[in-house]
């Protein structure tokens, strides 16, 4: 008679005690072995024998749910049940929200957040425009063509498709998405840029006739005279310019400078302030009374100033309403920024990069 277990030759008396399956599997073989059927309880009826009227209805109704011998021999032996793998492919709009607010936490300058920020939205916005669209690598690269025919630059899509790269590794992380997806969508290449754009170089004349249009009595007038002057002379910044405190500007060996400014990526530098730049600078602050604390201020209409500080936008209405009086168009901040590298190039005695990379708070 072949031993149901013959590595475990004390089990028939009783020496070992068999596990849960081995047991169950020891019952079956022995009813197999005695032609009984198994059933729920472990035991048996005569293959042979005729069922009785009484137990006819419930042999019947256990029929189809009683698994046969192979069955429960094959669960009892340990096979491995595959568990199916369940690949997301469309991503709801609560899931890209909350996608979108892991990426913006994960950041930690407020111009990257800002930009982060809007480059999703508008993706958001064209990926919701189609019901039942997938976000995988062909997604994004349609999205990319979408860019290419809105007539974007090469760094404004490049800065687009770089968020939407951080969107999709977001959500694999959180298991909204497939990783193989992810993957996909990383390998979506930007556009090739060839060469530098050079932006708008304005000559000494044109920033002159700038600021003789923004100059005046008002009190308005004074603001935007300080603002253009500091944006020309120093090189600044709009988020620079609008975070500039009173107490940053100070007197070192016999200079005015701002000292210890924290810029763009963390750069910590100390930017000089030319004679004229600090005269335009005390003559706001005078007629505006500031003592402490941001040194630019709204403006209401009547001259009154309120407020503890000015946005980013002010500067940017400012430089492009002054610019149009002037008769030049299509001019930005950091335009007057180029402008005032610029003015610091032609010196012949000192190494002039080094010098702009250090005034300008750029990484060498």
């Amino acid at each position: 008679m072949h031993e149901p277990f013959p590595e475990r030759p004390a089990l028939l008396f009783g020496l070992v005690f068999p596990s849960p399956s081995e047991h169950l599997l020891l019952n079956l073989r022995i009813a197999d072995a005695h032609g009984l059927t198994p059933t729920f309880a472990g035991l048996g009826t005569q293959k042979n024998a005729a069922p009785s009227p009484c137990d006819s209805s419930l042999h019947a109704s256990r029929a189809c749910r009683i698994p046969t011998a192979a069955a429960l021999e094959a669960v009892v032996m340990g096979k491995p049940r595959v568990k199916p793998n369940y690949r997301r492919r469309v991503l709801r709009l609560p899931d890209l929200d909350h996608c979108k607010t892991t990426v913006l936490n994960s950041l930690g300058s407020p111009a990257s957040r800002r930009v982060y920020e809007y480059a999703i939205d508008q993706f958001i916005a064209w990926y919701c425009s189609e019901p039942r669209l997938a976000f995988n690598r062909i997604v994004v690269a349609r999205y990319r063509m979408h860019l290419e025919s809105r007539g974007l630059a090469a760094n404004t899509i490049n800065q687009q498709l770089a968020a939407v790269r951080r969107l999709a590794h977001e959500a694999a992380d959180a298991g909204l998405l497939s990783p193989e997806l992810a993957a996909g969508i990383s390998r979506v290449k930007g556009v090739k840029q060839l060469g530098f754009r050079s932006g708008n170089w304005l000559s000494a004349e044109q920033s002159s006739e700038v600021l003789k249009h923004a100059g005046g009595h008002t009190m308005r007038a004074k603001r935007d005279y300080a603002m253009l002057a500091m944006l020309f002379g120093c090189g600044f910044r709009r988020s620079e310019l609008v975070g500039l405190e009173l107490d940053d500007v100070q007197m070192r060996q016999g200079h005015w400078a701002v000292v210890d400014l924290i810029g763009k990526g963390g750069h910590i530098r100390t930017v000089p302030i030319p004679n004229w730049v600090k005269a335009a600078l005390d003559q706001w602050t005078r007629a505006a009374g500031v003592c402490e604390g941001k040194i630019f201020r709204a403006v209401a209409s009547r001259g009154k100033v309120w407020g503890c500080g000015i946005s980013q936008n002010v500067v940017w209405y400012v430089v492009r309403t002054c610019c149009e009086r002037a008769g030049l168009e299509h001019i930005a901040p950091h335009d007057l920024r180029s402008y005032a590298a610029w003015k610091t190039m032609p010196s012949p005695r000192l190494n002039a990069l080094k010098l702009a990379d250090f005034l300008f708070g750029h990484s060498a």
